[in-house]
């Protein structure tokens, strides 16, 4: 088994934060994004579609996108649970992942990927219009999730889940997307204070 690695890049870092909060160790091969090694043979070979991360197990099955690949760890190694227990833990989770996902780690890489100007040759075409469209999308849903979290530790209840890890990074990223943090969202803070503070946020 072997993970192909985009290092900093936010999807290939969920699946890392992902692993250490598990407690597992899979070999990495390291890819340079910035270098364009994933649209080379190795990872287009694996992925047509040149994203990471990809995940080749050893019986050369191929798995990719990285909720997928957390899924895979998580039904390897349930404990501890990070997509929740029992039926409707699990649906509160997916429920959880798909807004954060959906309404603030899109609209930070939407503004990213638009508006940087080292995203020139990978963004085609670039709209900056779009960009810009994406950045009080972003605000909007952080001011949303402000108000869940003064109710509660975590994003999807009292346990940490993938849909934190999701959210940490897309609150990560929004320093090289330049998207601002409201200083009104107190609870959001306090909640990325907290987890950004776990070992598995410098993985």
């Amino acid at each position: 088994m072997k993970l192909f690695d985009g290092g900093r890049a936010p999807n290939p870092r969920r699946v890392r934060v992902f692993l250490a909060e598990k407690g597992l160790s899979v070999p990495l091969v390291p890819v340079d994004m910035g270098a364009m090694e994933h649209r080379q043979e190795a990872v287009s070979s694996r992925n047509p579609l040149q994203r990471l991360p990809v995940l080749e197990l050893d019986d050369g099955t191929i798995l990719t996108e990285s909720v997928a690949i957390c899924r895979y760890f998580e039904e390897l190694q349930p404990e501890p649970p990070l997509f929740g227990k029992e039926a409707l833990g699990k649906a509160q989770v997916e429920m959880w992942q798909r807004r954060v996902e959906l309404n603030l780690f899109n609209a930070v890489a939407a503004t990213f990927r638009h508006l940087h100007p080292a995203m020139k040759e990978w963004e085609v075409p670039q709209i900056p219009e779009w960009g810009e469209a994406n950045k009080p999308k972003a605000v909007e849903f952080l001011r949303f999730l402000d108000g869940e979290l003064a109710g509660r530790e975590f994003v999807a209840g009292d346990s940490y889940s993938i849909a934190d890890i999701t959210g940490l990074i897309a609150v990560d990223f929004m320093k090289p997307a330049r998207i601002q943090m409201p200083p009104d969202c107190t609870h959001v803070q306090r909640w990325y204070q907290a987890v950004s503070s776990r070992p598995s946020a410098t993985a």
